[in-house]
């Protein structure tokens, strides 16, 4: 098949790079726009060093956009993290119509921070979906779904990169064999089982240490990296990444129960966190004993004022 790739970072390198590694028929490249003084996308760098055509349309609504993917006479499009949105008239202009990545199971999590909220809700499972894209967001038929698992201890990072992406890069492969065969299945989302959550933002992501100890840890683990769990210490952001659920007896919500070598334990409701890395307002991320050692909290301090 004469494939159009569309992706962006890391997920659309590994993507492409695994396409053209087995031979696929990538016929051109497309990527979101680059921002002035910027660095290159990774697919646009690595599209160019194999010499392959690359364009970065500021809308595909545009008569020109739509004339030159006509003109390329695509059997396929993969969408492989994709922030620009593609209009039906260009989706339909492949053959076979356009497929696209979600990091979830639809309808389960749609929106752009569906890994962040089933680990903040604390939901055992997740995955990702390759389905049909239509003008709505992430509605489009389900063409296949993979399961992972989130381990009590997993974080954003740890089920992005160690499962997610592992496992979407595969499932990638996985569609479009299945289009190339033509016996992809297409099955409709329920959309009385769908749930949507916008962007997990700095606001999302302050802790309030009067919370039960599972949901302070699972937001913690939800934020971490992006966008970084966070409380206040002498008016000042600290933010949390790195920890331990402690189910112990322990003070008031956000007193600091103890220091030691391993970070500093936080009350939380009906238990502690162990903070084991932190980053202060103004500094790097940094262990949270060291943090401690340097003044930055001692026992008895309170966590979570006011800004």
């Amino acid at each position: 098949m004469r494939i159009i790739f569309n992706g962006q970072q890391a997920f659309g390198k590994a993507c492409l790079e695994a396409m053209l590694e087995r031979g696929d028929d990538v016929i051109a490249v497309f990527c979101a726009p680059g921002k002035e003084g910027g660095p290159m996308d990774p697919v646009k760098e690595f599209a160019l060093e194999k010499g392959l055509p690359v364009h970065q349309p500021k809308s595909y609504k545009d008569a020109d956009t739509l004339a030159l993917i006509r003109r390329l006479k695509p059997d396929l499009c993969v969408l492989a993290y994709v922030t620009v949105f593609i209009p039906r008239e260009a989706r339909e202009i492949p053959t076979h119509g356009t497929i696209c990545f979600h990091p979830s199971l639809l309808p389960l999590h749609r929106g752009p921070s569906s890994i962040n909220w089933p680990i903040i809700g604390g939901a055992t499972q997740t995955g990702l979906t390759i389905f049909y894209p239509d003008d709505g967001l992430d509605e489009g038929d389900i063409l296949l779904q993979k399961t992972v698992d989130i381990g009590p201890d997993d974080t954003l990072g740890s089920v992005y990169f160690k499962k997610i992406f592992p496992l979407g890069v595969e499932a990638v492969l996985e569609a479009v064999d299945l289009l190339a065969a033509g016996n992809a299945p297409r099955v409709k989302q329920d959309d009385s089982n769908a749930t949507y959550e916008s962007w997990c933002r700095k606001e999302d992501a302050r802790i309030d240490w009067s919370r039960p100890v599972a949901d302070v840890y699972n937001l913690i683990r939800g934020t971490n990296p992006q966008p970084g769990a966070w409380t206040t210490q002498d008016g000042r952001v600290l933010k949390i990444f790195d920890c331990a659920r402690l189910d112990e007896a322990a003070g008031a919500p956000g007193q600091v129960t103890r220091v030691s070598e391993e970070g500093f334990a936080v009350a939380a409701g009906g238990g502690a966190i162990l903070v084991k890395r932190v980053m202060p307002e103004g500094s790097k991320k940094m262990p949270a004993d060291e943090f401690a050692r340097d003044g930055g909290v001692r026992e008895g301090d309170v966590l979570g004022g006011g800004l």
